[in-house]
């Protein structure tokens, strides 16, 4: 199957002034290199992040206001918005660590809309222990980003603007406990966690058991990290009776090298669920999975182009539901560049395609389309 385009564009006029992050000290994934165990410097410290961006959507009618409903981040269509911005404070100790983080934007406008108004703008808040004083091994609890994937919803932090369909559709954030254990040699991270759901702060109505997740990640050099993440537990009520199991993989290779590959795929799988009684469906589960191939090219110390090529198979509609025959079997295509204005000022353009089995985006004179192009820029600043 071959597949081309070519998306060109022109956009001025993004003029934004802001807040930045840190890294979180409970997260032990890493999006864009290995990381290196070490001790934080004791103490209180403030930091913050925003992402101004622009998105233009050429497939959809002028009136169209949003992005197609699988995205979450940057997602207003013809409007220049906040995708994210947060400001944190982190506290580190010997022993004790926490993280208090406050967000808005329209990332956490559309991903956290099914949460309690309370807690719609927390981006993180945790609070950890440190169990043995010879070990790296932490007890923490709370809400934090999750370690399920190699992209996150902080834009600056991964190699491509945009998220991978892959990621806009399984965890951004976690809430519960877990147990984070490092090698001493830096080489190995093992993590288990006890959740409220699949990206859940707030229960599931009618769900009452908890969900688990656990996460090994192998870095054996600072050119390769190998990582399996998975969750076990339910997106749906009791009732229904439908056991939810999910793996994530990936490989990131020569993360900080002139050039690197990130190879992901996501599988999962929701038993069939009760429709009668103790009659279900049919036999067996729900699959759905999704392969990611980006590769980053250094085109100089400030700029990078990275190029990504993706497909997502949900042809029961278990995460994506359509209304198709066919279900979400959707091919998607993007090209970016980057450029390092400041240290802590990032630059980024993106082109982007979706190529859909079925016809399944909003196009002008009110006809549905197989495809969808896009342009997105965004500046993101950090301190």
């Amino acid at each position: 199957m071959n597949k081309f385009f070519i998306t060109s564009a022109f956009l001025t006029g993004v003029i934004t002034s802001t807040f930045a992050q840190t890294t979180d000290t409970t997260t032990t994934s890493a999006p864009t290199q290995a990381p290196t165990i070490a001790t934080p410097a004791s103490g209180l410290t403030l930091s913050g992040y925003i992402e101004a961006y622009y998105s233009h959507d050429f497939t959809a009618p002028k009136t169209a206001q949003e992005r197609p409903g699988f995205l979450y981040n940057h997602k207003r269509n013809r409007e220049v918005n906040i995708n994210l911005a947060f400001v944190k404070a982190a506290y580190t100790s010997e022993r004790v660590r926490g993280n208090l983080a406050i967000q808005v934007g329209t990332y956490p406008q559309y991903n956290y809309a099914a949460e309690q108004d309370l807690v719609k703008n927390i981006f993180e808040a945790n609070a950890g222990v440190k169990l043995s004083k010879t070990r790296d091994l932490w007890l923490d609890a709370g809400i934090f980003s999750s370690h399920i994937g190699f992209e996150s919803a902080i834009s600056k932090d991964c190699w491509t603007l945009t998220r991978s369909i892959l990621a806009e559709n399984s965890p951004y954030y976690l809430s519960g406990a877990k147990l984070t254990y490092n090698t001493s040699n830096g080489k190995w991270t093992l993590l288990g966690s006890v959740l409220n759901g699949w990206q859940r702060i707030t229960k599931l109505p009618g769900y009452s058991g908890p969900s688990f997740s656990t996460q090994v990640q192998y870095r054996p050099s600072s050119k390769l990290t190998l990582n399996w993440s998975s969750f076990l537990g339910s997106d749906r009520p009791d009732s229904l009776k439908q056991g939810r199991f999910f793996n994530n993989f990936y490989a990131i290779i020569n993360p900080a090298g002139k050039f690197g590959v990130t190879l992901g795929f996501d599988i999962g799988s929701d038993r069939k669920p009760i429709v009668s009684g103790d009659r279900r469906v049919g036999n067996g589960s729900y699959v759905w999975y999704s392969p990611v191939v980006i590769a980053r090219l250094a085109t100089s110390d400030r700029s990078y182009l990275a190029g990504r090529i993706e497909y997502y198979d949900d042809k029961n509609g278990v995460i994506i539901g359509t209304g198709t025959p066919n279900g979400f079997q959707t091919w998607g295509y993007s090209l970016n560049y980057d450029y390092k204005i400041l240290p802590n000022a990032l630059f980024r353009i993106e082109g982007r395609v979706f190529d859909s089995k079925d016809a399944i985006f909003e196009a002008k004179n009110n006809s549905v389309s197989r495809t969808n192009t896009s342009l997105t820029t965004s500046l993101a600043i950090s301190f």
